[in-house]
């Protein structure tokens, strides 16, 4: 399918959905409530990592890029996969950042279910690893239960300042 066609289609689910009035449970964002990645396409090849950063981190925390090179030249290929600290952010990137014209190219966003990171980097650095070991932006945590873990931290600071 042509990429501009599946631009138009997710931005027509999005507007079907807004008319509607969907609740947030029966979104077709809810298939990939698991995964904080979001693919990037069509993007201009003179963007670097950090570009796309700075563009992208309107909507939320970014905590890791990975921009396709070309192995031989080391160009940008026009495509990327980003993933951000929440899957939240995911959502209103895919919502807002599909279609739109950069340095005059038309890109693409969507949710990407499973990614896998590539396999042929050799030298990763420690939290790179962890990262792909672990997976990044997965969990959500629930407004009640950081709302609890801030009143107990709270709570152990004030036993320390009595002792």
């Amino acid at each position: 399918m042509n990429p501009l066609t599946k631009v138009k289609l997710i931005n027509e689910l999005n507007v079907r959905e807004a008319s509607l009035g969907v609740k947030e449970s029966v979104s077709w964002h809810q298939d990939y409530r698991d995964s904080a990645w979001i693919f990037l396409g069509g993007l201009p090849y003179e963007l670097t990592e950090g570009d796309v950063i700075c563009v992208f981190s309107q909507y939320g925390e970014i905590v890791n890029i990975n921009l396709v090179r070309d192995k031989v030249s080391g160009r940008s290929r026009g495509f990327c996969f980003l993933c951000y600290e929440d899957q939240r952010s995911t959502i209103l990137a895919v919502d807002n950042f599909n279609g739109i014209k950069l340095k005059g190219r038309t890109i693409r966003v969507d949710h990407v279910a499973n990614y896998r990171p590539p396999k042929d980097t050799e030298d990763i650095d420690d939290v790179t690893s962890m990262l792909r070991e672990r997976g990044c932006g997965a969990q959500t945590p629930s407004s009640s239960s950081t709302e609890e873990e801030l009143e107990e931290s709270l709570k152990r600071k004030k036993c320390k300042k009595r002792i």
